[in-house]
């Protein structure tokens, strides 16, 4: 297909689209924006002066990343029983990078997706000519059957297991077995993305990837754990799969941001520290989460949705399934408030009566007047 036929095809995110529309006074559920308060910008701020004395942090660096950042990276999967050393690890611009180095390896292929699915990848998948087979998603993860009947053909599957971006899935760990299984039986490939897992309320489950270590790329980042603006993520993968990578990471921007690259390793060092912040951010999130759901169950009943256990997003519908999000969040942004509708998730994007909502980035009264102004609109 001619460049020239992309744009028929390819539409901006929706997502980054709305960002750019709303001004200082709307009240935003739309973004995937971690919540500003919670920057370590102190310990940040330590870090980057102590990094910046040496003068080789200005310098070109290796491709596959710098070695201190990459074993701090190794360890932190090696300490969860995840065996990684540095040569596993390729340093990526965010994991959005990671997936379009992932897209160009499978170029032209199909690939295996959940229904709903990531917007950024899916339009990454669009880009890189990936046919997208969409597998229903149950409240404990896919739909098995539908799974493998799918993952049989495709060989290629895009999964977001923990706290999933947009519907806040979390993968039973029966189901987390029986992908492990089908991905094994048709010796086929699983791209697992990771950007929630330290974000959880409750435990931490057990990475897909883990069992799966020479069938697997585990995608991870920095963005929703410290700050989404270093850009800073990476793929975990055998070594040989690494190095088929590093010539399409070295070919798009020869590596990744060295400064920010020497900060995280700084900053990473005190690993107590680290954890402390993590837990931070997870009550944080978990109190708005909790207030966000009652919020929810109070001001618009007809709005059914579960409780997040982790991750930064609220998703559900309303009982009546004629009501289209799509039409109606253009009549709340004149009311200074805004959400994702959820068709924007889905591979053909026909209107439906769901919604995906962010709650990490607003306060406990923008999350009660916000959610007043679109039962206002209804």
């Amino acid at each position: 297909m001619g460049n020239h036929l992309k744009g028929d095809f390819m539409k901006r995110s929706f997502i980054r689209e709305i960002l750019e529309a709303i001004d200082e006074e709307t009240i935003s559920f739309a973004g995937g924006l971690p919540s500003e308060n919670l920057f370590p910008t102190q310990d940040l701020k330590e870090a980057t002066l102590k990094a910046i004395e040496n003068p080789k942090v200005y310098q070109y660096t290796i491709s596959n990343g710098i070695n201190e950042l990459r074993e701090q990276i190794a360890l932190r999967y090696t300490n969860e029983g995840f065996a990684t050393t540095k040569e596993n690890i390729l340093i990526t611009t965010g994991s959005q990078q990671a997936m379009y180095i992932l897209a160009k390896f499978f170029e032209n292929k199909d690939i295996t997706i959940e229904e709903p699915s990531y917007l950024g990848a899916m339009n990454i998948f669009r880009l890189n000519s990936l046919k997208m087979d969409g597998v229903k998603l149950e409240d404990d993860g896919v739909n098995i059957e539908e799974f493998e009947k799918s993952f049989k053909k495709t060989k290629l599957t895009y999964l977001i297991p923990d706290f999933q971006n947009p519907s806040a899935t979390t993968y039973s760990s029966e189901k987390r077995e029986a992908v492990c299984n089908i991905v094994k039986k048709y010796d086929g490939i699983l791209i697992e993305d990771s950007p929630y897992s330290e974000l959880y309320f409750d435990k931490k489950s057990k990475y897909i990837s883990a069992s799966l270590p020479n069938n697997s790329f585990h995608l991870g980042s920095f963005s929703k754990t410290l700050v989404p603006s270093l850009r800073i993520g990476w793929i975990r993968a055998d070594e040989e799969k690494i190095k088929s990578l590093l010539i399409i990471k070295e070919s798009i921007d020869l590596h990744s941001c060295g400064l920010s690259q020497y900060i995280l390793a700084q900053y990473l060092k005190d690993e107590v520290k680290y954890e402390k912040h993590l837990q931070e951010i997870r009550d944080d999130y978990k109190a708005k989460a909790q207030f966000f759901s009652k919020a929810l169950k109070t001001i618009m009943p007809e709005f059914k949705h579960q409780t997040p256990k982790g991750g930064m997003f609220l998703y559900g519908g309303f009982e009546d399934k004629k009501i289209d999000t799509f039409a109606l969040v253009q009549e709340c942004l004149k009311k200074k408030v805004v959400y994702v509708p959820a068709n924007q998730f889905y591979i053909d994007k026909v209107p439906n009566s769901e919604i995906r909502f962010n709650y990490t980035h607003s306060s406990f009264e923008q999350i009660e007047k916000g959610l007043k102004l679109i039962k206002s609109c209804l």
